[in-house]
């Protein structure tokens, strides 16, 4: 820990002039004390060496107005690619001002600075922040593409993505403790995570990750027989509780990226639209939703902390869900009759 850090833990006051970029440096070193996954402090660190630290690591921490973040965002947005020409997307942008926002506001909890200087910037709005629509798989593309990969050793892990939505590192990081193939779920409590060039075990993205997670028969049936074939290999004929579903060949976690890249070799082959990994969970989610499956529990199975979260992602659907409720609804007061009126 280091000496300014001690002295922000132990209250003692500090005085004298600091730059903005070793302000910066403690402010990380407080998010681990905190406890912020360390995948998330590798992010701000990125987002801080590409983004904020060439133009402001030098300014003194109280010396910096609203109108020089938003003379850097301007400059993000026009010119901030930093291995080709072009300006960052808003929603890069707008995640820089989070984190610069983020340290400031705890510089004046700290008493290192009077006021938050982000608080009265100007970044890109929400609205424009959006993600980029995603490209998802129709049910008869999905159905394609888990016909195609059923020979491949991943089918099992493929098909439960397409099932459950399961972020990658859930996907990766489940136990065969974590599932319960007679009463047909799973529950969530750990992930896979890459950082830098090292895999390793983490808890959840968030609380709400922390999740059960029901199964459809077909589904608890394929991990059946992948229980029986990871049994077999394994040359017992019961696995530990702790051993993970989907292991690299050592046994251990199965590195992220190589997962991803043995989906986009199966994609290739299958002839299909080019889709990543993740839009396996957003394919579920908005065929979910299709069918007629409350939100709430749609939500609630993607792990997404609010409704809200999930309504947003995938407003794109709404529009057709409005238009079945008005037909729905329509065709209740049909069969009580005619409601047209007379004439």
């Amino acid at each position: 820990m280091s000496n300014l850090t001690t002295e922000l833990v132990e209250g003692v006051e500090l005085s004298g002039e600091w730059t903005f970029g070793r302000w910066l440096e403690e402010w990380l070193t407080l998010c681990r004390i905190r406890g912020l996954r360390q995948t998330t402090i590798e992010g701000y660190r990125r987002v801080i060496d590409l983004y904020i630290a060439p133009s402001l690591s030098d300014a003194v921490l109280g010396d910096i107005r609203p109108r020089q973040l938003n003379a850097l965002y301007a400059q993000l947005l026009t010119s901030g690619r930093r291995n080709s020409s072009g300006g960052l997307s808003p929603r890069t942008v707008r995640f820089a001002h989070t984190v610069v926002n983020r340290a400031f506001a705890d510089a004046v909890k700290h008493g290192m600075i009077d006021r938050n200087p982000a608080a009265a910037a100007d970044p890109p709005s929400r609205r424009a922040s959006r993600p980029p629509a995603f490209r998802t798989w129709t049910p008869a593309e999905l159905r394609r593409f888990l016909v195609a990969s059923r020979s491949d050793p991943w089918y099992p892990a493929l098909y439960l993505a397409a099932t459950t939505g399961l972020r990658r590192g859930e996907l990766l990081g489940l136990r065969w403790g974590d599932l319960d193939l007679e009463g047909a779920e799973l529950q969530v409590v750990q992930a896979v995570v890459q950082i830098g060039s090292e895999v390793e075990l983490s808890e959840p993205k968030t609380n709400s990750s922390r999740r059960r997670v029901a199964l459809d028969r077909e589904t608890a049936d394929v991990l059946r027989s992948h229980l029986r074939a990871s049994e077999a290999r394994a040359g017992s004929d019961r696995l530990e509780a702790t051993s993970l579903v989907f292991p690299g060949r050592r046994g251990g976690p199965m590195n992220p990226e190589l997962f991803s890249g043995r989906f986009r070799r199966l994609v290739k082959r299958s002839g299909l639209p080019t889709i990543r990994f993740h839009d396996l969970r957003h394919s579920h989610a908005s065929h979910a939703l299709a069918a007629g499956v409350h939100p709430k529990v749609v939500s609630e199975r993607l792990g997404h902390t609010s409704v809200v979260i999930t309504l947003d992602i995938y407003s794109h659907v709404l529009p057709t869900l409005q238009h079945d409720a008005a037909e729905t609804v329509a065709a209740l007061l049909a069969e009580s009759g005619s409601t047209k009126p007379d004439g």
